[in-house]
């Protein structure tokens, strides 16, 4: 892997771009900037990596407009030592931000390939995310309850077994709505169990599909 000083430059280009867009939390942006993010991209698009633009990758899917990642970071608002999970691995790249910002990552990915290359690269790249290869409707519940829930893919609906599994003042961050575009959602979940729902904007992500039943642990600790 080989991250050049151009590489470096671009990333660098990239965050003041993003800041310019009204992107302010300078923990994400700090992350953004270290991440290579042409790392994630198939061969054919590494040279559009630093392109504030989504693009393909295997199985239908893609690699987030880094935009939308920095929004979706910056309304989740990590911390050191969180516990996290993510919905949807993707190409890592989500992944490989949240823990370049100190959280303890658990992510669940429906397509096994993505699973696969993903772990791969995380590892390759010294993170030790736990990635687990499954149904991102069913999140992870055998380490729940979360602090923090981020879901990468649209919902049609904000699935309850990912509200059970976030803890008591804890914030899930998801895209809802359908085809044709969703509302990003913040809920927080009160003390009283209650939901606290705001909608922050419209954006258009691939389909949260149910998936695999069985999860599959890797080997990072």
């Amino acid at each position: 892997m080989n991250d050049s000083y151009k590489h470096k430059g671009q990333r660098k280009k990239l965050v003041e771009g993003l800041r310019k867009k009204g992107i302010t939390h300078e923990g994400t942006l700090e992350a953004m900037e270290k991440v290579p993010r042409h790392y994630f991209m198939e061969s054919g698009f590494e040279q559009f990596a630093y392109k504030d633009q989504a693009f393909p990758i295997s199985k239908g899917q893609t690699i987030s407009q880094p935009y939308t990642v920095a929004y979706q970071t910056q309304l989740l608002d990590p911390h050191k030592h969180e516990k996290i999970l993510e919905i949807g691995t993707g190409s890592g790249y989500q992944t490989a931000i949240l823990l370049e910002m100190g959280a303890k990552v658990y992510s669940v990915e429906r397509y096994r390939d993505l699973y696969l290359r993903a772990k791969s690269l995380l590892n390759e790249m010294g993170y030790q995310p736990y990635l687990f290869y499954g149904d991102g409707y069913k999140g992870q519940p055998i380490y729940a309850p979360y602090d923090k829930i981020l879901v990468t893919a649209g919902a049609s609906e904000i699935p309850d077994e990912l509200i059970d599994q976030l803890k008591e003042g804890g914030l899930l961050v998801i895209p809802v709505g359908d085809s044709m575009g969703q509302q990003m959602m913040v809920i927080r979940k009160t003390s009283e169990g209650t939901l606290e729902k705001n909608s922050r904007g419209s954006f258009i992500f691939v389909p949260l599909i149910p998936g695999k039943d069985s999860n599959q642990q890797n080997d990072a600790s």
